[in-house]
Order: structure tokens, then C-alpha cells, then sequence
């Protein structure tokens, strides 16, 4: 089949880097960037980092209401569309770049392949919720990545072209496990990261590592909560490592609120980086889907900084590792005492790194095979 790949944020980038490869072993692939994620510290990086072969197409759309984005992605991907004549157009996740891929694609009548289909966090208020119950309604091939994705897509009436493939993420994360285990790796992250955050020590189970990014948090009322929220957990000996997204950055100007000394703000960090960041430290707290599922899949203890999650086994199955704490200062506090008491933390990181195995589940290889059983089927 001829495919267009439709992205345009950094975690659209990794999932394509774990796909793209089994996708073009059995397909011809055009790769196609919204530019959603703009800056090279969201997006441009990581070309480079992941492998990922420069866009065929970068359209460059950035910056915007939700509606002006969406709109101009549209008006950019339908002539890419009618020039490239693809048999399917394949969109990620929950973005604006994927309502706008699959409302292009659906409207030119070219079928539409979802990956992370069948996700709800049963929240409308969320624009990534609405973005990706819309992809689904309009997908010919709806990739699954957990079975509670499959039962929300039958819940709505979506059966034909389910596919419970896994997660293609855990399979990135498992082929980039081993480069990230050894405590040198993390000391390699701190000799960058001090340029940035002069005085950070980043040792074992010695710091916090935070991300903060979806819309809902970056309302005034938010922004104080979780801004006190990481201030709390904050100490001297213990800091938080916050690679601060530019739009929350942008919000919490806007708004005038200054983040506590024991959060250490820094440029946003490569995949590897992340990962490094992420197992070694005391616990992560997030509002990330993406370091939601890597935290569970490094056996992380780690708090969500939402009130529902679309992840939901990530928290059933972590044993009470992970926890949705939304932003109640009260409650993360507890929480981290229990799972990572400051006097323990270190040697449980450092024997969760050292025991680390984590096995790919091959979904890239689950997805390529479906397109192609879905061309005999055309």
C-alpha cells in the first residue's frame, strides 16, 4: 500500500520512530510533519536522535487557537493528499494533527488508520479527547493498544478493522532500555543538564522528575496548583527536574507565577534523555500519557497530575505504583512517602535499574501486517 503518515508533535515522533520501520519493510511510506511542535527543541531534535528520515512533506502549520491550527492543517494536507493519492492515511494518537489528518483524508474518501485507537478518558472537556473519539468515528483500521481501548470502540458501535495490537511505544522503549540502565547514563544527563540548572546532583533515587503540559493545566487556577503542588515535594536534597514545555512556560509568564527553587527547570529533553530521567529517579509526577505508560514499563512509582487517565491498566496493573492524585498537594505528599520515603528511594532505584527488563510486544510489526491483509481485503 501507499501510505501517508501524518505527525507533527514529539510524541507523534517517537511513536513514528518504533513504527516506521516495520511499516516500510511491507509498505511504501510518505512521511508527513504538521509542525504542530514547532520549536527544535519539541520536534527537530529528534529526527536526528530517533532515525527518523527528514519529512517528505513539513507543512510548518504552527502556533494558534486550537480551531486556527486545525483549520490550516486541513487547507495544507488536502493538496498533499490529492497530489500524493495515497490508499490510506495513517494518523497518531490524539493531537490536532490527527483530527486534521483524519478529517482530510475522510473528507477526499481515502481510508483512515488510527494507532492508539479506542483511548477515553471520558472527558469532552479534554480537546485531545475529542480529537481522538473523532479520529476513531472515522477510521477504517482502528489500532488498539490495550483491551480496554477495544471494549471503549465496541462500546460506540466500532468493531470492523479493531485490531488489539499493543503499544508501539513499549516497543521503542524496550530496544532503548539497555542504553539508559547503567548509572552512567545518568550521570552523563547531569553533566549536560547543570549548564542548565547550575547545582542540580542527579544520583540515584536522589531527585524528581516532572512534566506538564496538557491544556487543562495551563489554566490560571491550574498553573497555581500544580506549580504549589511541586514546590511541596520539592527539598534541597531531593529537587524536581522540570523540562518545562513551552507553552506551559508561556502560561506560567502570562499568569506571573514563579515555580519554588527546589524545581529545576530545564530545556525540554530528548527521548533517551527522558527515559534516563525517568528510571533512575525517586518517582516521576506527570500529566503525560506517553511518561504515564514509560513510567509503569520501567516500574517507576509515579503520580498522575490529572483527575481521570485514559491509561487505565497502567494503573490497575502497577500494584500501586502509579496513582492519580490529580493536583491535591495533600495527597502527593502521602503518596510519595509511601512509595518513594526519601531514605529508600536510592536503593530502590538503583535495583530497579539494574533488574530492568523490559520485552517489546511487537506492534509495529501487528500494524503493518493489518494494512496489509487490509490491501488483500480492498
Amino acid at each position: 500500500m501507499r501510505i501517508v503518515s501524518v505527525v507533527g508533535t514529539r510524541p507523534q515522533l517517537i511513536k513514528a520512530a518504533a513504527l516506521l520501520p516495520a511499516l516500510r519493510a511491507r509498505h511504501e511510506d510518505v512521511f508527513v510533519d504538521t509542525g504542530q511542535h514547532y520549536d527544535d527543541a519539541m520536534a527537530g531534535a529528534f529526527f536526528a536522535e530517533l532515525g527518523l528520515p527528514p519529512p517528505d512533506h513539513a507543512l510548518g502549520v504552527a502556533g494558534g487557537t486550537q480551531a486556527e491550527q486545525t483549520a490550516r492543517m486541513l487547507a495544507a494536507l488536502e493538496p498533499v493528499l490529492l497530489d500524493e493519492r495515497p490508499d490510506a492515511v495513517l494518523v497518531y494518537g490524539d493531537t490536532n494533527s490527527t483530527l486534521a489528518g483524519a478529517l482530510a483524508a475522510a473528507k477526499l474518501t481515502i481510508p483512515v488508520a488510527h494507532v492508539e485507537a479506542g483511548l477515553r478518558s471520558f472527558d469532552r472537556r479534554m480537546p485531545e479527547e475529542v480529537n481522538r473519539v473523532v479520529a476513531d468515528h472515522l477510521s477504517r483500521w482502528c489500532f488498539a493498544p490495550t483491551p480496554t481501548a477495544v471494549t471503549n470502540l465496541a462500546a460506540e458501535g466500532i468493531v470492523d478493522g479493531v485490531a488489539l495490537v499493543g503499544d508501539v511505544l513499549q516497543d521503542l522503549a524496550a530496544r532503548t532500555a539497555a542504553e539508559v540502565r547503567d548509572p552512567s547514563a545518568l550521570a552523563a544527563v547531569g553533566s549536560v543538564l547543570v549548564g542548565e540548572a547550575p547545582g542540580v546532583r542527579l544520583s540515584p533515587g536522589g531527585y524528581l522528575f516532572a512534566t506538564v503540559h496538557r491544556a487543562s493545566n495551563r489554566d490560571p487556577a491550574a498553573l497555581r496548583l500544580w506549580a504549589d503542588l511541586l514546590g511541596a515535594v520539592a527539598t534541597d536534597e531531593r529537587p524536581v527536574v522540570l523540562p518545562l514545555h513551552p507553552g506551559t512556560a508561556a502560561a506560567l509568564t502570562a499568569a506571573g507565577i514563579e515555580l519554588a527553587p527546589g524545581v529545576r527547570v530545564v530545556s525540554p529533553v530528548g527521548y533517551r534523555t527522558a527515559l534516563t530521567l525517568q528510571l533512575h529517579a525517586a518517582a516521576v509526577l506527570t500529566d503525560s500519557g506517553g511518561v504515564q505508560r514509560e513510567a509503569a514499563w520501567l516500574q517507576v512509582p509515579c503520580l498522575v497530575l490529572r483527575d481521570t487517565t485514559e491509561w487505565l491498566e497502567a494503573v490497575e496493573r502497577s500494584g500501586g505504583r502509579m496513582v492519580v492524585v490529580g493536583l491535591d498537594v495533600d495527597r502527593a505528599m502521602s503518596e510519595l512517602a509511601r512509595l518513594a520515603p526519601p531514605a529508600d528511594a536510592p536503593a530502590l532505584a538503583a535495583t530497579r535499574a539494574r533488574e530492568l527488563v523490559l520485552p517489546p510486544v511487537g506492534a509495529g510489526e501487528a500494524i503493518s501486517a493489518a494494512l496489509d491483509q487490509g490491501a488483500d481485503d480492498r
